[in-house]
């Protein structure tokens, strides 16, 4: 076969450096903007955070052009602008705010006011580790013993561990390192005084008909134990007053359950006008360095031309300061971006963000920002992205003011979450004896004009974190 050579036209579409930092910047919340900043200054050394106070004009980057200072018989320059964009594999991490110790770290220390040796602080130590945030210890007792085997070449019985997992159950809080939801309610019981009709009828409830309590065979409970239904519901009571994971309980911090919260966008309503403003707040303001930009005038003779030692020092400089430039325009960006986005959505569903009621909120999705605001779809979801908003009735996610639309039986559209709503309504108004079930729900709301079917009923009672109706049960 002859080696042939062909040419061919092809359209490809590439994103410049610029438009990938751009698109970085969009996706972070205000926390990590400010973070990115900082570190955006520390490693640009043209970039400085800007103090002082001017006009909208002056935050401008100024354009500093020193192209005709370097003669095309120049070399290629060997420093390229840094763009410092995230690799792709990076994962955006939440950032949360934690104070004092862990409840790893309390339980330990609790330990060393304990008379162990150190075998058993060691034991000991190992099994605070083992145990999840919720306080729970899922892991048998084989298993320790086997890790300890082979990580601290200790030979411990299953009964030793057993023996030191008291100890460390004798902590706070109360029903630490349970391994099921029974252990874990007795262990509570055990701190508390059982003083009263109602709390032994709790604690047998508990420690020999938890398979009935916990699928809420009532009725066949009062039967077996022979007691009457105010006692009966007063010992329920009780046991609903204890925690089930009671390593949510320890709240100084280590814990990644509670982030700490900044809204990107702080909405005013004041005599039924609303306005809108991106929080800047802690947000540094970063400007390029005058020191830098003159040093550049200074190498230039007046004539226009740069000696030959200065050049390798002026190119650093104008690599520098192009870096910058991008920068300080992809942030001036996505604040431009960030306020057109939240502005449509602000009219689209105006409505709702006049007194919150879910109700109001109309059908809307991703495609429906991007044509009236005229960007690309996936720009609306980098924007709406782990966003929130500030407004006089709480702080809400962007990405739940979006929402699929459903037609009722008279060709009306309407939000999910207004079907969401009225299932709410019915399930607390509901007779707790008799609690409604999904087929229930279903013919409820076919009776309102909303075509559901029980399927859908069920994923929407699961969304709004409901159980279903035998779990409802109450006596």
């Amino acid at each position: 076969m002859a080696n042939k050579l062909q040419q061919t036209i092809s359209l490809q579409t590439k994103i410049s450096p610029q438009q990938i930092q751009m698109i970085k910047l969009l996706e972070l919340p205000t926390m990590q903007l400010e973070e990115r900043i900082k570190r955006e200054i520390e490693e640009n050394i043209v970039l400085e955070e800007d103090t002082e106070s001017h006009d909208e004009n002056d935050q401008l980057p100024e354009k500093i052009s020193v192209d005709e200072y370097i003669g095309k018989e120049d070399d290629t320059p060997a420093y390229k602008a840094r763009i410092n964009n995230f690799s792709k594999d990076d994962k955006q991490r939440p950032v949360y705010i934690t104070d004092g110790h862990s409840l790893g770290e309390s339980l330990v220390e609790q330990l060393r006011f304990r008379s162990l040796t150190d075998e058993e602080m060691t034991i000991a130590a190992y099994i605070v580790g083992s145990i999840d945030d919720d306080g729970y210890l899922r892991r048998d007792l084989v298993s320790l013993s086997d890790d300890l085997a082979f990580t601290r070449s200790m030979d411990v019985s299953t009964e030793e561990i057993e023996r030191i997992l008291h100890i460390v159950q004798e902590l706070e809080p109360a029903g630490i390192g349970a391994r099921t939801l029974q252990e874990c309610l007795l262990l509570q019981m055990q701190r508390q005084n059982i003083d009263s009709p109602a709390k032994r009828l709790a604690h047998k409830i508990v420690a020999s008909h938890f398979d009935s309590f916990a699928k809420k065979h009532y009725e066949r409970l009062i039967a077996r134990l022979d007691v009457d239904e105010e006692l009966f519901r007063d010992a329920i009571d009780y046991i609903r007053s204890l925690s089930p994971k009671p390593g949510n309980l320890y709240s100084e911090g280590g814990i990644d359950t509670t982030p700490y919260i900044v809204p990107d966008f702080l909405l005013d309503t004041t005599d039924g006008n609303m306005r809108l403003t991106l929080n800047s707040a802690g947000i540094p303001e970063v400007r390029i360095s005058r020191r830098y930009r003159d040093m550049m005038r200074d190498m230039v003779a007046p004539d226009g031309t740069v000696n030959a030692k200065d050049r390798e020092a002026l190119q650093f400089v104008k690599s520098k300061i192009d870096s910058a430039k991008w920068f300080i325009s992809a942030i001036k960006q996505r604040h431009d971006t960030l306020m057109r986005t939240m502005q449509t959505i602000l009219d689209f569903q105006r409505e709702y963000f006049v007194d919150g009621d879910k109700s109001k909120l109309k059908p809307m999705i991703l495609k429906d920002i991007a044509d009236r605001t005229e960007l690309d779809v996936s720009t609306i979801s980098r924007v709406v992205n782990s966003k929130y908003i500030q407004t006089h009735f709480g702080i809400i996610l962007l990405k739940s003011l979006f929402s699929e639309g459903m037609q009722t039986s008279t060709g009306e559209e309407v939000s999910s979450h207004e079907i969401k709503s009225i299932l709410q309504e019915c399930i607390d108004s509901e007779d707790k004896r008799h609690p409604l079930t999904d087929e229930n729900l279903m013919d409820i709301l076919n009776d309102k004009g909303y075509c559901i079917a029980r399927r859908t009923v069920a994923k929407y009672r699961e969304m709004l974190d409901i159980p279903v109706a035998r779990m409802r049960k109450q006596i």
